[in-house]
């Protein structure tokens, strides 16, 4: 696999995290924003590299462009904003999904995102309904900074897993192609859950 192929799917593990948060919860209809479309461009960003995704990326990117959200003022609350986060990470990775630099950004949202809820869990008055679960986790860890926060910690559990794992996966082949990148799929699926618990919480207790 060479570097921008690895690059790419990075980038595809970073916004899959957030594929959950993003459809659990239904975006704003002044936005104007067809689901499925947002659906084909997580499917092409697991889907190997090629004419056909390349193409698909163009059309999806194409049929968004005449969402109201683009021509509209947003003042999103918490679940929007990284709503808004995610669709923004999946345009900067279909309109350049082989730069290192569309990469770079894509995953620098991802990891600010995990600290965003940490913050929130932290300056809420409420008690989170998994702190014990939590705590026990972050009091588990080999290693790693012992300043972090929950999603921070488990952020950085995913992107460890992915670092050997990718360097693994056939040259030619999609997330979904193979058990490994699947495995690696899933682990993302579950901190997306982990994800919309906290924000359902959010949401409920004010933010």
């Amino acid at each position: 696999m060479t570097r921008a192929q690895e690059q790419r799917q990075a980038a595809a593990l970073d916004l899959w995290r957030w594929r959950a948060p993003l459809f659990a919860f239904e975006t704003d209809a002044a936005w104007g924003l067809d689901p499925s479309v947002l659906r084909s461009l997580f499917h092409v960003a697991a889907q190997a590299p090629g004419e056909r995704s390349d193409g698909a990326c163009r059309q999806a990117v194409s049929a968004l462009s005449t969402a109201e959200l683009f021509s509209s003022e947003v003042h999103p609350d918490t679940v929007q904003l990284v709503q808004l986060e995610t669709i923004a990470g999946l345009l900067t990775f279909a309109e350049s999904a082989d730069s290192s630099y569309a990469a770079a950004r894509v995953s620098e949202t991802s990891t600010r995102l995990a600290s965003y809820l940490d913050g929130l869990i932290e300056d809420s008055l409420h008690s989170h309904p998994s702190e014990e679960a939590h705590r026990a986790y972050l009091a588990a860890r080999a290693d790693g900074p012992n300043d972090v926060g929950y999603f921070a910690a488990r952020h950085a559990a995913v992107e460890s897993a992915r670092l050997g794992a990718l360097r693994l996966l056939p040259p030619d082949a999609g997330l979904l192609d193979s058990a490994a990148g699947r495995a690696l799929l899933a682990q993302c699926e579950e901190f997306g859950a982990e994800a919309v618990t906290t924000l359902r919480w959010l949401r409920e207790t004010g933010y």
